[in-house]
């Protein structure tokens, strides 16, 4: 299980209406969403990995604190929230090193994983899997090996595995059907697919693959009452208010119905 700790305004589909001197001026909805999310796994027995943006991190130390001592996993997000696609190696390893120094030294813990933002690694910046590598990290979960217009390694492997830098990567799941990779790990096609539906296909994975599952969503995901951005495109609008008001009854009843823990222990990173 795990959560990719931001608020509604760092998102991707959103980039282009709000700036970083826009977030400081606009309501905060993290803090709350994501109690709300650690009490309610705290009622499941649910333990999961939290991987935190540093900008959130710093606003919030107490929260990281509190994500630590109700024990789920500490790791990092990077700090700004900003796609690794879009950063030089440079920019892209001060930006994670921030992130990564921050989240130690507010835990008192080694962090040892890393989730890009939007999934933003890919064939054109393999570099940056050597720049994890240097900073300490033992795993990342930064690809999703499907076809999407902000994401996307489908020829990549499917399934956790070293990369040649030395470091592992842990692949969001995906299910082959009628020759095609569909995507099956949470987020907007969670909210997407009838609930039935996402049950079945997380279940034939598991029979299938023979491999662990890991889910992946955000706080922002169970908050149907935040602000509304008006001025976006309407395809970034319906990915992400699409059920919302739902989200949070489908996350207690997928909590209920499959056992969850940190990433570093179902994968056994050591």
């Amino acid at each position: 299980m795990t959560v990719d700790v931001e608020d509604y305004y760092h998102v991707s589909a959103f980039e282009k209406q709000f700036t970083r001197d826009d977030w400081a001026t606009l309501p905060q909805r993290v803090e709350k969403n994501t109690y709300e999310l650690l009490d309610l796994f705290d009622s499941k027995g649910c333990k999961g990995t939290f991987f935190i943006l540093g900008a959130v991190g710093e606003q919030y130390p107490q929260l990281l604190k509190d994500i630590h001592n109700r024990g789920h996993e500490v790791a990092s997000h990077g700090y700004a929230h900003k796609r690794a696609t879009t950063q030089t190696r440079e920019e892209f390893r001060l930006d994670v090193l921030r992130s990564k120094d921050h989240l130690e030294n507010t835990i008192g813990a080694e962090v040892i994983g890393y989730r890009a933002p939007s999934f933003s690694i890919d064939e054109s910046n393999e570099w940056a899997f050597e720049v994890l590598k240097e900073l300490g990290f033992k795993y990342t979960s930064s690809t999703y090996p499907v076809k999407h217009d902000l994401y996307g390694t489908p020829h990549w492997p499917r399934f956790k595995y070293e990369r040649p830098e030395g470091i592992i990567e842990i692949p969001v799941p995906t299910l082959k059907l009628g020759g095609k990779q569909v995507p099956i790990g949470g987020g907007g096609y969670f909210r997407l697919y009838p609930t039935f539906l996402a049950h079945k296909l997380v279940d034939k994975y598991l029979e299938q693959e023979q491999q662990p599952y890991s889910f992946y969503f955000h706080p922002w995901e169970i908050d149907p009452e935040q602000p509304r951005v008006t001025d976006a495109p309407f395809k970034s609008k319906f990915r992400h208010y699409l059920n919302l008001s739902k989200m949070k009854g489908r996350l207690s009843t997928l909590l209920d119905r499959y056992h969850w823990s940190t990433m570093k222990d179902v994968y056994q990173i050591k």
